[in-house]
This record gives C-alpha cells, sequence and structure tokens, in this order.
C-alpha cells in the first residue's frame, strides 16, 4: 500500500472514533516530534498556544512538494508550474470552505495572521482614516492587533479607543457599547484570547457594529481557528485572519479572509511581480484580488502544508478537537484549583484551550525552567499581551495551552511539575 494511501486509510479511522473517547494514541502517532524522548522521559508539549506539532501529513506534503513539484507558480507553462499552480490554487479552495468564505478570491495568504492585520491597517486604514476616527479594539488584544493601529493613527490622526474587561477576562458589553458610535471606522477583536482563553462573543457584537455606517470589522482567529469551528459569512465580519503554524501547517504561512468589495477598494501593502496586470514607468495597474495583494514569490511550500493540515483537520473534525480540548481544559481546570498559592488567569464563562496562571513567590521564568528540567514545554512570559498583564498587575503568567494531541495524563504531570517548583523554590 502507498504512503498516500496508508495516510488516507488512518486518517478515516481517526474520523471514524467516538467523540467522547477520542483515542489520542491513535493522534499522537501521527506526529513524529511527540515521539522522542526529552530529559529523561517523553516530550509533554503544552505550548501549542505559541506553535502546534505537525502531523507526518504535512511534513511528508511539503517535501513532497520540493521533491517531485517545485516549480513557482503562475509564471511558467511546463508541467512542473502547471502541476505546481494546480496544487497552490486547489488550497486557496480549501481555505474558503474551511472559513466559509463566498468568494476564493477573498482568501489572501501571507506570512500570518500579524501580516494580515498590518496589510489591512495600510491598505484599508492608511487609505480611508482622517483626523478625528476612531479605531476601537480591547483591553485582551494581542500585540499584533494593537501596535499596527498605533501605527496607523500616528499616520492618520485617528485615535484609538479600548473596550475594557473585568477580572473573569470578559469584555465590559456595556462599556463597548459607549464606546462604539459614530466615529468609529474600525473594529478589531480577537476570537480567542491567547493569554486568557476567552471566546469573545463575535456575532452578538458585531451585530451592534452594524447599526452604525462604514465600520471595518477585522477578526484576529489566529488562536480560535484550531479550536473553534469558522463562519465568516455568519459572523459578518469584514477581515478575518489566521495563522497556519497555531492549526498543524508550517512557520510562514497564513491566510487573511476579506470581503471582496473590501479588497477591491483596498490599495496593496506591498509592490512587485505577479500583483499587476499591466507596468510601464508612467503607471501601473494591479490585478484583481487575491493576486493583487500577493506580489512576488509566494511561500508554495507553505500553502501545500496548510493544505495537508486543513485536510487533517477536517478528517478529525472541530467538534471532536474541541470537545477533547474542552475536556482537557476542565480536568487541568480542577487539578490545578487546590494548589495553595496558584491563581488562575482567565475565568470566562466561555473559554477553550488556555490556561494560564500565577504562582506566589514564583516567577513564571522559574517555572518555565524547571517545567523543562522534567520534560514539559509550556510558555512563560507576558504572552505579546502586556496589557493583560497590566490588568491583573502581574509582570508574566505560565500558560499550557492545548492540542488534540495532548492526555490527561501530561495534565497530571503538568500539576507534578507544579508541585515540584514549589518544592525547589520553597514555596
Amino acid at each position: 500500500m502507498s504512503a498516500a494511501r496508508e495516510n488516507m486509510q488512518h486518517m478515516n479511522e481517526i474520523s471514524a472514533l467516538d467523540v467522547a473517547t477520542l483515542d489520542t494514541v491513535t493522534v499522537r502517532r501521527d506526529f513524529p516530534i511527540l515521539q522522542q524522548t526529552l530529559k529523561g522521559g517523553p516530550l509533554i508539549y503544552l505550548d501549542n498556544g505559541a506553535t502546534t506539532q505537525k502531523p507526518a501529513v504535512v511534513i511528508d506534503a511539503v517535501s513532497r512538494f520540493y521533491q517531485t513539484d517545485n516549480a513557482n507558480v503562475h509564471r511558467g507553462v511546463h508541467e512542473l508550474s502547471l502541476r505546481a499552480t494546480r496544487k497552490f490554487d486547489a488550497v486557496r479552495e480549501q481555505v474558503r470552505a474551511f472559513l466559509n468564505a463566498k468568494d476564493c478570491k477573498e482568501i489572501i495568504f501571507v506570512r500570518g495572521a500579524t501580516e494580515a492585520i498590518n496589510l489591512v491597517a495600510q491598505g484599508h486604514g492608511r487609505k480611508f482614516l482622517k483626523t478625528g476616527d476612531e479605531i476601537l479594539i480591547t483591553e485582551m488584544e494581542h500585540h499584533s492587533n494593537i501596535v499596527p493601529w498605533q501605527m496607523l493613527c500616528q499616520q492618520t490622526g485617528a485615535e484609538l479607543k479600548v473596550v475594557p474587561m473585568n477580572d473573569a477576562g470578559e469584555l465590559l458589553q456595556d462599556k463597548f457599547e459607549e464606546l462604539l458610535g459614530p466615529r468609529t471606522r474600525i473594529f478589531g477583536i480577537t476570537h480567542l484570547s491567547n493569554a486568557l482563553g476567552t471566546i469573545n462573543p463575535l456575532q452578538d457584537m458585531i451585530r451592534k457594529v452594524r447599526e452604525f455606517e462604514n465600520v471595518m470589522v477585522i477578526v484576529d482567529g489566529a488562536q480560535a481557528a484550531p479550536h473553534i469551528k469558522v463562519d465568516v459569512r455568519a459572523l459578518d465580519c469584514d477581515f478575518y485572519t489566521l495563522s497556519g503554524h497555531k492549526i498543524y501547517a508550517p512557520t510562514g504561512i497564513g491566510v487573511l479572509y476579506g470581503k471582496l468589495d473590501r479588497l477591491k477598494d483596498m490599495d496593496p501593502y506591498h509592490g512587485g511581480g505577479d500583483m499587476i496586470r499591466r507596468v510601464s514607468f508612467e503607471k501601473s495597474e494591479y490585478a484583481e484580488p487575491p493576486a493583487k495583494f500577493e506580489a512576488g514569490t509566494p511561500d508554495i511550500g507553505g500553502v501545500i502544508g496548510l493544505g495537508a493540515a486543513l485536510s487533517y483537520v477536517n478528517s478529525i473534525g472541530l467538534n471532536v478537537i474541541a470537545q477533547h480540548e474542552t475536556d482537557l481544559l476542565d480536568y487541568a481546570t480542577e487539578s490545578v484549583s487546590s494548589i495553595d498559592g496558584l491563581n488562575i488567569i482567565g475565568t470566562a464563562k466561555n473559554k477553550a484551550s488556555i490556561l494560564s496562571f500565577t504562582l506566589r513567590g514564583a516567577h513564571a521564568h522559574d517555572i518555565g525552567t524547571i517545567m523543562d528540567s522534567m520534560g514539559i514545554a509550556i510558555r512563560a512570559g507576558h504572552h505579546c499581551a502586556m496589557p493583560v498583564m497590566q490588568h491583573y498587575g502581574v509582570a508574566a503568567t505560565s500558560r499550557a495551552a492545548f492540542a488534540i494531541y495532548n492526555t490527561r495524563a501530561e495534565i497530571d504531570a503538568l500539576v507534578s511539575g507544579i508541585h515540584k517548583v514549589k518544592e525547589v523554590l520553597g514555596r
């Protein structure tokens, strides 16, 4: 049996598993990196909020592309270029279906959610905003959904407004409605907080935004897309971003979804080959989206890997993944709640995947270092969300972020690691 047929058979085995009793042994064997021994024991990888590990089907798809199809896309008439182009364009359709976008032209390949947000800030915001306009974001945003808007305000004279949150990590809806107004031109919001795990009520909030004219809504979906079924048409957002490496794909590839009318109105973020219709020294005419925003040779291998990752996720089912991760989060929350001196940061009623905490008398970096000595990978720091840390009056938190291949046994190891931290530091 060929490797491709074996992979397909194995993916069918996964999708046939009962949702409530997902066999993580079956899933974990798909991830080569998890088979290694680290610091005397099996690798326990709980840093999925930073990046996820890659299944063999993704690694093989990228390797196979470079071994058999490597050529530039949209440029050649030879067989390799035609094959590469077909595969590249097929992934755009996969992404369209994954997000339930209306048209493949609404899918722009970028390096990640960060570049996607910057593209919108410069391509849309710099063209349309002026002094006196307002950009509305929230207190729980990743730096990638703060800094580009600050830069845009400096360029245009617009003013940045921030929706506050409560100590559970939930946005204050009354304050949101107060801040939203006729001067609001952009509303940027995370779908799922990378520092807190909060899932924001996007549909309700976007519905309120639509009561005002000429407001552009952009959603940072980097954390959400691996865990929540996303329907951009149901959300009625203008833009949605995601990063491939958060969803089992390679680093350096991401997606900007944009309503086609919005994309047509935007200016390109950068110029070069493949994004033009005609070039002379007097004037250049740009191509239609998506080419308009994809200057230069794209990350073709990354796009191929993204397609393989989405196929893998779809073979399991986001509902299966979500239920498994919810079980892990519930188990982890209960397991750490009785630890003296531990404080969970982010206790929203609707949250997913993320367990952030502080431990009395222990710096997050010390916790991360001691965990690493036990072969446990967690994140320690401000998670590129300094305003969130400021809200809680802490410099940093420790974060365990769960994925499809994590297990309750690994959470038990995390709990043991926390007790080891207390022992080592005498807390």
